[in-house]
């Protein structure tokens, strides 16, 4: 059964990703995004018979409102919201400013509540809906970035609360936390380092990191009928990062771990 499925920060590497999966498996597409000549290239690139762009800056809670609504009212409401936009400014607290920190926590936390906020009346009202937020290992453990780890924290306590408090609406909440993910967000750590992945590797016990479409297989799960039960649920999809530090370990036991 086709659904409804509002995805914000679509244009970027996990956005896509999450938009052609949730197309693929038959649903209709809501791709949110900032910037509408590259939201235009995305509809063209997925199909406008599946695929709507939803223009909109998820800062601005007024603006993503009337924004949704409109495209709502074309196509019916949002049964799956997938908050997936977000970025990061400043790598260490030292670099971190009044303005980035607030920029960053207005992106990733408050504008995530705007999403939910913009179609979790409807779904109240309808008795039914998903929601998976896009947090990151960053919010379970120290790893750079600061206010957006900060951000990414605050995420944990949100979707909890959303699972505990919607549930007797038939609304179920869950995040998902990626560790590295090979995307262009990248690119300029790459042209400082371009072994920098490799350089990773040894971190992650199963020598690996998760692709985007890694991440849009597990929001697929949790937006699927085969997860009804499942709410509240904080699941990395990290290559084992957050299961425990074998370097440190390797190093603690003087074993070859």
């Amino acid at each position: 059964m086709s659904r409804n499925v509002l995805i914000t920060g679509a244009c970027g590497g996990i956005g896509r990703a999450l938009c052609a999966a949730f197309i693929q498996a038959g649903d209709r597409v809501f791709a949110q995004d900032l910037h509408a000549d590259q939201l235009q290239i995305l509809v063209a690139e997925l199909g406008a018979e599946r695929c709507h762009a939803v223009a909109a800056d998820i800062t601005d809670a007024q603006s993503l409102q009337h924004a949704v609504s409109a495209a709502t009212q074309m196509w019916g409401e949002i049964a799956v919201v997938v908050a997936n936009a977000g970025a990061a400014q400043a790598l260490t607290l030292q670099s971190t400013t009044e303005a980035s920190w607030k920029q960053d926590i207005d992106l990733n936390l408050n504008g995530t509540f705007n999403t939910i906020e913009a179609v979790r009346p409807a779904m109240q009202q309808a008795g039914k809906g998903n929601i998976v937020i896009i947090g990151s290992v960053n919010g379970l453990s120290a790893f750079g970035h600061p206010a957006y780890s900060v951000a990414k924290a605050g995420l944990v306590g949100y979707t909890q609360a959303l699972a505990m408090e919607l549930g007797k609406f038939g609304i179920r909440a869950n995040i998902v936390c990626p560790g590295t993910v090979k995307t262009q967000a990248w690119q300029e750590r790459v042209n400082k380092n371009p072994q920098v992945f490799e350089d990773l590797k040894k971190w992650y016990p199963l020598g690996d990191f998760a692709t985007p479409q890694d991440i849009a297989n597990a929001v697929l799960f949790l937006a699927s009928g085969a997860a009804r039960v499942i709410t509240g649920v904080v699941l990395p999809v990290d290559g084992g990062l957050m299961a425990g530090n074998r370097v440190f370990a390797r190093e603690l036991t003087q074993e070859d771990l």
